[in-house]
C-alpha cells in the first residue's frame, strides 16, 4: 500500500503553492469512482487529522497511517481492477496537471527506489477554481483520457483504478486542497483536538454511501488448497472439489480494531464443525487481516453436500462483522464446487 511515503511530496505536484484566495463557498464533491461502497469497494484510509506522529481519522479511529493526505477507496482484488473501474471527476473543473505511463506493479515488487519521483502513479490534478483542486492517484496505464487544459465535468470518466506507483493493492487515493492545504472532505475544518461531527463536503448521494465503517469484509471464499494473501489479491484461488486434499475456507478483513476476537467456523453438510478458528483478542489495529480454516479430505472422500463457513468479528462483546458463506460438493468422483 502507499503507506511508504506521503503523496504530498509527488513529482505530480509541482506548482507552486497559490496565494490565498478570496473566501468562496467550497466546492460539493460526488463520488470519485463508478463502485458502490460497501459492495464493490471499500475506505480502506482515511485523512490522518493527527498533527503529531500519531493516527486519527475523522471518526477518532485508526483507519489512516502517519501523514496520510488522502482517502483511499480500494477495490476487493485486481480482478476487480482488470474488469475496470472508473475514476471520476467529483466535481468540475480544468485538468491542471497529469501523468500517464507508468507500469501497474506492486511496490512489493518494485521497491521504493523503483517509483521515487512517481509515487502517485499515473494521475490527474483538477483545478475547481478559488484555490480549490483535487488528486487523483494509482490509476491504471494507459487509462488517463483527459488532456491538459480540458475541462471537465461532475462525474466524467478520466481514467480507471490501477496499481501504478506507491501502492499495494489497487484503489484510487483521492487528495481535496484548498490554497495548497490538504482538506478533509468528511470533517473540512481542521479541529485538531476532537472529531465532533461537522457538515461534509460530500453531495447527499456521496455522504450517504459513504458512512462511517469501522472495517468491513473483502473477500470469501473456498478453496482447495492453502492460500497466501498475494494469490487472493491476484484472484489465483483454486477452487475445491471431490478430490481436493484440502477444503479450505477463507475470508479477508480491513480495519479491525484492537481488542477484536475473530471466530471463523467449518461446517459440513451434517451441520457439525469440521474445523473452527476463534483468535485471541488482536493486539493492535489491523489495516487487513487473512484468516482461513480447513480439513484434509477424509479418507473415504468428501460427504457430496453443502458446506457453510460462519465469519464472526466480536467487539466489546457484540457482533461487529458476520457473513455466512457456502459451497456445494457436487460429486466424490471429483465434480467441482458449484
Amino acid at each position: 500500500m502507499d503507506s511508504l511515503g506521503a503523496i504530498a511530496a509527488l513529482a505530480l505536484m509541482l506548482a507552486p503553492t497559490p496565494a490565498p484566495s478570496a473566501m468562496a463557498p467550497p466546492p460539493v464533491f460526488s463520488l470519485p469512482l463508478a463502485c458502490t461502497p460497501g459492495r464493490t469497494c471499500e475506505v480502506q484510509h482515511y485523512v490522518d487529522r493527527d498533527p503529531g506522529p500519531g493516527v486519527r481519522d475523522y471518526r477518532c479511529g485508526p483507519q489512516s497511517y502517519d501523514g496520510h493526505n488522502g482517502i483511499d477507496f480500494r477495490l476487493p482484488d485486481m480482478p476487480a481492477q482488470r474488469r475496470g473501474v472508473e475514476v471520476l471527476a467529483a466535481t468540475a473543473g480544468r485538468v491542471s496537471r497529469l501523468r500517464d505511463g507508468v507500469a501497474d506493479i506492486s511496490v512489493r515488487t518494485t521497491g521504493g527506489a523503483g517509483i521515487a519521483g512517481q509515487e502517485c502513479g499515473n494521475g490527474v490534478v483538477i483545478d475547481h477554481g478559488g484555490g480549490w483542486e483535487t488528486q487523483y492517484c494509482h490509476m491504471a496505464r494507459g487509462s488517463v483520457r483527459v488532456a491538459m487544459g480540458e475541462l471537465v465535468r461532475t462525474g466524467a470518466a478520466i481514467g480507471r483504478v490501477g496499481l501504478s506507483g506507491n501502492t499495494e493493492f489497487p484503489h484510487l487515493h483521492f487528495t481535496v486542497r484548498h490554497d495548497g492545504q490538504v482538506v478533509d472532505p468528511f470533517a473540512p475544518q481542521p479541529d485538531r483536538q476532537g472529531c465532533a461531527a461537522q457538515a461534509q463536503l460530500w453531495s447527499p448521494g456521496a455522504q450517504a454511501s459513504l458512512s462511517y465503517r469501522a472495517g468491513a469484509i473483502l473477500n470469501t471464499g473456498f478453496a482447495g488448497a492453502t492460500l497466501t494473501m498475494a494469490q487472493l489479491e491476484g484472484g489465483n484461488i483454486a477452487l475445491p472439489s471431490g478430490t481436493a486434499p484440502v477444503l479450505v475456507a477463507y475470508v479477508r478483513s480491513i480495519a479491525l480494531r484492537q481488542g477484536d476476537i475473530v471466530i471463523l467456523d467449518l461446517r459440513g453438510p451434517d451441520g457439525r464443525s469440521l474445523a473452527r478458528r476463534e483468535a485471541a483478542p488482536l493486539a493492535r489495529w489491523r489495516a487487513q487481516d487473512l484468516v482461513y480454516v480447513g480439513m484434509k479430505r477424509p479418507f473415504s472422500g468428501w460427504p457430496v453436500g453443502r458446506y457453510v463457513a460462519d465469519y464472526q468479528v466480536l467487539r466489546l462483546g457484540k457482533v461487529a462483522l458476520r457473513r455466512q458463506f457456502e459451497v456445494r460438493l457436487k460429486s466424490l468422483a471429483g465434480g467441482k464446487a458449484s
